[in-house]
């Protein structure tokens, strides 16, 4: 009988990761035992192959079907080996240009606005080597995407290369119903990602009068118009006291997430706030209080704290983020940034980083990593200073660090974020001391008691005993 893959499954192969494929939509590779792998690599439709116990598992988790008389593999379901290191997904700033100026860019070094974009050819090129580099889903973000002069060509051109967007980082100022009603005619239906400062602050903070009310009304149109939509909010001493208000608001709205955003010491908000920003200490305290407001208000909408909680009312559960890995799951070979291990962060002018919320402060200290426009994007996934940084370990930062290797902590947050090491101490090896602060002054503790009710689903270990966290 001949067999062919499922319409969703595509097989894949890098460095390091011979046997895996993707199901349609879906960011990351799935991998696949070798015997797996070369029987679905037989499955084009064309083939006679007998049935085993391999070919009926893979026919039980739906990576192939019986064939049809004329099925045949589309283009992006045939089997690609990628000669580069595995990356799924793409953190691109197709422009740096923005009709704001936010306070608080962390794009920038300073207050002159970003000029900044990836011409058509650019991007198409770049588009192209993505699709060849076995890269899956994209970020689109700025200054403000929507605002280059080519946007939905550069976003047909992602889906014509059988691509996707997962998120759409976005002012909401350029939201409209025709965009909209392109991006569905393709198949586009990114998570929208659309910043809110909060009810009565947004003005001040995008230094843009109506910011606000544009914000919600393209919040209104994108639940409308069957979008999920995650409220990106910065939090400071001026807004703080507006957390539970505007999470109130955005919940009747339908909006499915809020992320609470500590607005960090980066270049441009450090010239702009003034004595606006939080410490950590206060960061943590107020959101401790929020958390508890927030959980009795009765409101569904998930809640993502920066640097501190994930809480979901629908199953009264929780998860503090300094407890990044669950008990038994360190390894020294773990990356030190998950997230940015597995996505190519690129600025508009072609540049490299570790990660986006980075780019203005490793600009303005010098630091390059390469550049996509000059050199292409497959070189620096095959070697060279980008891979070698996104490649460092857990291992790597404990050899360089003794504070946080000796710390009894240091398997549960894995190092905390090099982001905040970067821009606060000025060394990628350096302590986070977001995470030294959580627990070394009880945090785990009080957010417990903050979360009354609710469930934490990190696992650590205690006196032994691998047990769930305390509530």
């Amino acid at each position: 009988m001949k067999y062919i893959l499922s319409d969703t499954i595509a097989l894949r192969s890098w460095r390091l990761v011979p046997y895996a494929c993707y199901v349609r939509h879906q960011r990351n590779a799935c991998g696949l035992k070798e015997e797996e792998f070369n029987l679905l690599k037989r499955c084009d439709g064309q083939q006679e192959i007998e049935d085993n116990p391999v070919l009926t598992g893979l026919l039980e988790r739906g990576l192939c079907r019986p064939a049809k008389q004329g099925d045949t593999l589309t283009k992006w379901q045939r089997w690609k080996n990628c000669d580069n290191r595995y990356f799924p997904a793409i953190n691109w700033m197709v422009t740096g240009k923005c009709n704001f100026n936010c306070l608080h860019c962390f794009n920038a070094t300073g207050n002159d606005r970003i000029q900044n974009e990836f011409s058509l050819e650019e991007a198409k090129k770049l588009i192209c080597e993505a699709e060849n580099c076995g890269i899956n889903a994209f970020t689109i973000t700025g200054g403000e995407p929507m605002l280059h002069p080519h946007f939905m060509q550069i976003v047909e051109c992602i889906y014509e290369h059988d691509m996707y967007i997962e998120e759409l980082n976005t002012n909401g100022f350029f939201i409209t119903q025709k965009i909209l009603d392109e991006m569905k005619a393709i198949g586009c239906r990114p998570l929208m990602k659309i910043s809110f400062d909060g009810a009565g602050h947004h003005d001040w903070m995008r230094n843009h009068k109506g910011a606000e009310k544009d914000a919600l009304r393209a919040i209104r149109l994108c639940k409308e118009n069957g979008f999920p939509v995650k409220a990106q909010t910065n939090v400071h001493r001026r807004n703080v006291d507006s957390m539970l208000p505007t999470a109130k608001l955005l919940a009747d709205m339908g909006v499915d997430e809020m992320r609470i955003i500590r607005t960090t010491e980066v270049p441009r908000w450090l010239e702009n706030a003034g004595d606006s920003c939080l410490t950590l200490t206060e960061y943590y305290d107020r959101m401790l209080q929020f958390c508890t407001e927030y959980i009795q208000s009765g409101c569904e909408m998930e809640i993502d704290i920066w640097q501190f909680v994930n809480i979901w009312p629908r199953i009264k559960a929780y998860r503090p983020h300094p407890l990044d890995l669950d008990a038994g799951k360190y390894r020294d070979s773990i990356p030190v940034c998950r997230g940015n291990r597995g996505m190519v962060a690129v600025g508009a002018n072609g540049n490299l980083y570790p990660c986006h919320q980075l780019s203005g402060t490793l600009d303005s200290m010098g630091s390059f990593l390469g550049n996509v426009k000059e050199d292409g994007l497959h070189p620096h996934l095959q070697d060279g200073d980008y891979l070698y940084e996104v490649c460092t370990t857990l291992g790597d930062l404990k050899k360089h660090n003794g504070e946080c290797g000796a710390c009894n902590w240091f398997r549960y947050c894995a190092g905390g974020c090099r982001a905040l090491a970067v821009v606060l101490q000025r060394d990628k090896f350096g302590s986070d001391p977001s995470k030294c602060l959580f627990f070394r002054n009880g945090y785990l503790d009080k957010l417990a008691r903050s979360m009354d009710g609710y469930h934490n689903t990190a696992i650590i270990w205690t006196k032994g005993i691998t047990t769930k966290a305390k509530k």
